[in-house]
């Protein structure tokens, strides 16, 4: 751990400390109160904290509301959060009230009282339990708890959407620390990098070690200093002379390892974000583009920041594609993936790599959600930050998990970090999408396949 982290580990205890101490003092003012809760006592102490004037009796009950919270059956956590909706809403007849005034007069006075009229109670109730000790990890596991409750009770939304923008203001990019992982990062911590890898699971500490150890492997994660164990994501990058095409070959036990002198280019194979409580709040684009600078800084020879990506939406589209039509492409080309072994077969998978990359190009450049975004989530995440979409890999991913979602295609996004911003604006402002000429060029080819297997000629073997 740098200088720079143990000091702010200090700091961090430092405060914890001074928190437990305020804690205490206000246990003693609320002796009696403990014990085991329901929605309604939280309710009540709810009620308290907001009315609550003195500091160590607010940390105080913030403490309790979020243990008691911790002890509760679902059902009545479902009553509780349901309990700070409508209950916490703005006071409609003094938002209106003050909205006139501000009309009437325009005055800066008028526009304060408008905007404290129209802030929920309940975003204050938030701020407030956040004061508690470990109240930011707390909070984070209660909208958790809040989104897995949302499908069945849409009046939740309006407090998702409290907690939504105080996260968002909460975990500002200012607020992250970027720390380097390696094999000397605590052990809890790297116990959490095995427990969080959604792209490409860790099997074992051997495995985990293969990816953070060598020295043309390198992980970093953003941090929250009220979180300081907690990684909120993170992002495992190889370094090679080329960019990589399939994840066999780039996590293969009998890889050289190359000094990082001698590397071109960083592969960011593998992005997992940590914390379903923090939804919606976006670090991913800051952390690849952060890291890519400082690898930038460390090795001058990098020259290509690309990723090895996952397409997790393309066997589903072509599924989709395949009821739309019994005789088209897709569904011959599903026909034949459905032979038992297919990727084992040199001659079948010869023949089906030509469809499938462009049937791949077509759902990148064709396949859009209504608002003209890509269906495909990875891309819109890429895209979004300005990458552009440079290569399709045949065969990158032959996991059953690869083979399940995408027959084994993998992509290439490449991050030029002297285009990445102009990439995002085009994007951003009329969803363009950047791929190279040899992306294009395959959709293209897809279109005279199609045709043909529309007039029924199979060439599946």
């Amino acid at each position: 751990m740098s200088n720079e982290q143990q000091s702010e580990t200090r700091r961090m205890t430092m405060l914890q400390d001074m928190l437990s101490a305020l804690v205490s003092r206000g246990a003693r003012l609320m002796e009696g109160r403990g014990g085991a809760h329901s929605a309604q006592s939280l309710q009540a102490l709810s009620e308290a904290l907001l009315s609550s004037r003195g500091e160590a009796s607010g940390v105080a009950l913030a403490s309790e509301i979020l243990r008691g919270f911790d002890t509760l059956d679902m059902e009545a956590r479902k009553e509780f959060l349901t309990g700070l909706a409508e209950p916490y809403d703005p006071d409609a007849a003094r938002v209106e009230k003050a909205a006139e005034a501000y009309r009437a007069s325009g005055d800066n006075a008028a526009l304060a009282e408008l905007i404290a009229a129209s802030e929920p109670p309940r975003q204050e109730l938030l701020r407030r339990l956040n004061l508690a000790p470990g109240g930011t990890a707390a909070l984070v596991h209660m909208r958790e708890t809040l989104l897995s409750l949302l499908p069945d009770n849409p009046a939740l939304q309006r407090v998702d959407a409290d907690f939504g923008r105080l996260f968002s203001s909460w975990f500002n990019r200012g607020f992250l620390v970027l720390r380097h992982i390696d094999w000397q990062t605590p052990a809890h911590i790297l116990e959490k990098i095995i427990e969080y890898e959604a792209v490409h699971a860790i099997d074992s500490w051997d495995e985990l070690r293969r990816r953070v150890q060598p020295a043309d492997r390198r992980c970093f994660a953003f941090f929250h200093p009220s979180m300081p164990d907690e990684p909120l994501i993170f992002v495992e990058v190889a370094l090679s002379r080329e960019i990589p095409s399939s994840i066999q070959t780039l996590l293969s036990e009998e890889r050289e390892i190359l000094s990082p002198d001698k590397a071109t280019t960083a592969t960011f194979y593998s992005i997992s974000n940590c914390q379903t409580g923090l939804r919606g709040v976006s670090f991913g684009n800051f952390l690849i583009k952060q890291v890519a600078e400082d690898l930038a800084h460390e090795i001058p020879s990098l020259k290509t920041f690309v990723t090895l990506s996952p397409v997790p939406g393309l066997m589903r589209w072509m599924r989709q594609q395949a009821e739309k039509d019994e005789k088209g492409l897709a569904a011959q080309v599903l026909e034949a993936l459905e032979t038992p072994g297919w990727h084992d077969d040199t001659e079948r998978a010869g023949k089906l790599e030509p469809l499938m990359k462009g049937l791949t190009a077509d759902y990148f450049l064709s396949a859009k959600r209504s608002d003209g975004q890509p269906l495909d989530p990875v891309a819109r995440f890429h895209l979004g930050n300005g990458a552009m979409l440079r290569q399709i890999n045949w065969l990158g991913d032959t996991s059953p998990k690869g083979l399940a979602q995408s027959a084994g295609v993998m992509v290439n996004y490449l991050y030029d970090l002297s285009e990445v911003e102009t990439n995002h604006e085009a994007y951003a402002a009329r969803r363009e999408i950047t791929a190279a000429r040899a992306v294009r060029a395959l959709a293209s080819a897809n279109d005279k396949k199609a045709r043909k297997a529309e007039n029924g000629k199979k060439d599946i073997a």
